[in-house]
Formats: C-alpha cells, sequence, structure tokens
C-alpha cells in the first residue's frame, strides 16, 4: 500500500511540474505578466489559456504586450535548442572517450592513441645521483648518506616523440597512487628528472618534481586520462606514478617537438 501511494505522489508531481514546465508567459503592458498554456490573437482580444484558473479567458489586444511575449518565447526556444545541442556534443564526446578506453590494455603502463592505434610508451629507467656523481642510490642506503641528489635518466631524449602539444594520455594503475606529467631537465648525456634532498636521520628523501599542471579523468577501473592544461612547449616529458618521498617512481618518458622538429631542437632547461 505505501508502494502504491508512493507511485501515485510521483504521478500527481509530475502531471503537476509539466503543465507548469510548459507555460508560456503572456506579458501585460503594466509589467505583468499571466501564465498560459497557449494564447491566439483574433482581432482586437487576446484569447488565452490559464494554466493558473484552468480555464479559458479573454482580454483585450490593448492590454497584451504581444512584441515582449514573442521575444522571450523566441529566447527560450533558442536556449532549450542551445542546451540539447551541448548535451548532445558532451554525449557523444563521452562516447568517444568510452570507446578510446576500451582500446587501452589492462596491463599497467602510460599510452596514447594515434590514428585510431593505441601506442605504449615504454617505461624508462632512473637512479638516484648524489652531487657531483659521488655515489649512485639505488634507494635509500642502510648506510647513512646526506645531502642533494638528483633522480636521473640517461640519454638526453626519449625514443617516444610526440608532435602534439597537447596529448592525451592514458595511465593504468594496478593500485591507487599519485600520477602526473612532469618536465625533464636536459644535461649532457642524461636527463633530470626530479631533485632529491637526502636526510638520512628521518630515513626519508624529500622529493621535487617539475609538475606540469594537467587535467586528469578516470575512465576505467584503475584507467586514467592525463593531459597538460596548457599547450606543451618542446622539450622532455613523462607521465609519472609515484608515492611522495619514497623514492619509487615509474617513468614513462617522451619528447615533446612541433611538426617538422626534432628533439634535438627543444628549448633546454
Amino acid at each position: 500500500m505505501r508502494h502504491r501511494y508512493a507511485t501515485l505522489a510521483v504521478v500527481f508531481l509530475f502531471v503537476f511540474i509539466l503543465p507548469a514546465a510548459a507555460a508560456i508567459r503572456l506579458y501585460l503592458k503594466d509589467g505583468t505578466y499571466q501564465d498560459v498554456r497557449e494564447y491566439q490573437v483574433t482581432g482586437d482580444r487576446v484569447k488565452f489559456y490559464s494554466t493558473e484558473r484552468s480555464d479559458w479567458e479573454e482580454i483585450p489586444l490593448s492590454l497584451a504586450d504581444i512584441s515582449k511575449t514573442e521575444a522571450e518565447q523566441a529566447k527560450r526556444k533558442a536556449e532549450t535548442a542551445a542546451e540539447a545541442k551541448s548535451q548532445d556534443s558532451e554525449e557523444k564526446a563521452d562516447r568517444a572517450l568510452r570507446r578510446e578506453a576500451d582500446l587501452i590494455p589492462q596491463n599497467p603502463g602510460a599510452y596514447f592513441i594515434r590514428d585510431g592505434a593505441v601506442v605504449a610508451i615504454p617505461q624508462g629507467q632512473s637512479k638516484v645521483v648524489a652531487d657531483k656523481g659521488r655515489s649512485v642510490l639505488k634507494a635509500l642506503s642502510p648506510v647513512p648518506i646526506s645531502g642533494k641528489a638528483t633522480l636521473q635518466m640517461a640519454g638526453e631524449h626519449a625514443p617516444t616523440v610526440l608532435t602534439n602539444n597537447e596529448p592525451e594520455l592514458y595511465l593504468r594503475l594496478d593500485q591507487p597512487e599519485r600520477f602526473g606529467i612532469i618536465r625533464l631537465t636536459p644535461r649532457k648525456g642524461m636527463r633530470i628528472a626530479e631533485k632529491v634532498t637526502i636526510v638520512p636521520v628521518a630515513d626519508v628523501a624529500l622529493e621535487d618534481p617539475n609538475l606540469v599542471d594537467t587535467v586528469q579523468q578516470q575512465v576505467g577501473d584503475g584507467l586514467y586520462k592525463v593531459s597538460p592544461m596548457k599547450p606543451l612547449t618542446p622539450g622532455e616529458y613523462a607521465v609519472v606514478e609515484y608515492t611522495a618521498d619514497q623514492l619509487d617512481m615509474q617513468i614513462w618518458d617522451f619528447s615533446y617537438a612541433a611538426t617538422g622538429t626534432s628533439p634535438s631542437a627543444s628549448v633546454k632547461q
């Protein structure tokens, strides 16, 4: 019985709201208006169906502001059409995004789509190097080491080169982690991913990645779409997954070079 009453209430609410939603404002020259379902001008009279009183009524045409009434109707019609078009565009974009997401492999990693085909970005290798190359740290060493260090990658350029300055990248994670896009700093024979400060007493490494502002969107289970908020400038970049101050950064490196140029023409910072 309770379910029946709830159903009747919903039906009543729908019937009550529907006329109001379809109501037209018939403006009068004194600045007021009548909510009507429809109206018609016949000679010097305006006949309308009042949604408030649920009946047909008439007033002299001289009292009605037909121009204002028609202008608002045209405006509402245009707004409704624009909203429908926007919603249609959003739905098309969502469907396209889902189609792309379905193409991404289940294996964790970074990917992008080129000419309708999925391309995997190879995972790069990195190492932590103390200042002036005094030592190479694979992780926080049991032997106390303090001071500054850098997380480095071999080579001045990534093997993967993108020519789109607003790439849409996909990152598949096997577990929730921080992620983003970083700018790599080229040096002779290598690239710096981030600066690290080793604090042996606290047994931590304070990291300082050069993160790019990004737009991130989850598009599936463990799958995220990552794009730069602003167009990239030529240079070296990477999609990264990491835990803050744990020196466990996973890196999928790429170069961005404008069409017709090569990574060697990138601006070095």
